[in-house]
């Protein structure tokens, strides 16, 4: 299975983006690991939160395919502790889905056609984060599940 995590726009912060890179190397030891990052929409001065989203949530709808499991990772999604996410994530790897699609948006969350295609949300906490920090947060859970499921020393509880 690949794993891909989709986010908008660059990450400005080199420390941030050395986390992300960090933990995707070590991701790719246990599945293919890719991230794609979609430009930021230009121009948004002139554009309501909603017309950005919408604009963000076609480029975000051309990177996905008819066979992906999409996952937004989104605010009212759903709440799982690190255990619970390792557990949720072996079901899809033992599903024989060959993608695995996880979605970050941008300032203004996801456009309606967007949530429309997702098949879950999941959210990392009932606080906000940048939609930059979001990606080093994420990426160490995903990290984090995959030695959970692998019983190694890393996660303790």
């Amino acid at each position: 299975m690949t794993i891909e995590l989709i986010v908008i726009g660059k990450t400005d912060s080199k420390e941030v983006a050395a986390l992300v890179e960090m933990y995707a190397r070590r991701v790719n030891f246990y599945c293919r690991f890719a991230m794609t990052t979609i430009p930021d929409v230009r121009n948004t001065k002139h554009l309501s939160a909603r017309q950005q989203s919408t604009a963000e949530g076609e480029a975000i709808l051309r990177q996905i395919t008819e066979g992906d499991f999409v996952v937004l990772l989104d605010e009212r999604g759903d709440e799982l502790r690190s255990t619970e996410f390792a557990l949720w994530l072996q079901k899809r790897l033992n599903s024989g889905m060959k993608r695995l699609v996880l979605v970050i948006g941008g300032p203004y969350g996801f456009s309606e056609a967007v949530y429309a295609r997702a098949d879950a949300k999941l959210s990392l906490s009932r606080m906000t984060f940048s939609h930059q920090i979001v990606r080093a947060i994420f990426a160490e859970q995903l990290y984090r599940a995959f030695t959970i499921l692998r019983n190694e020393p890393y996660h303790h509880e």
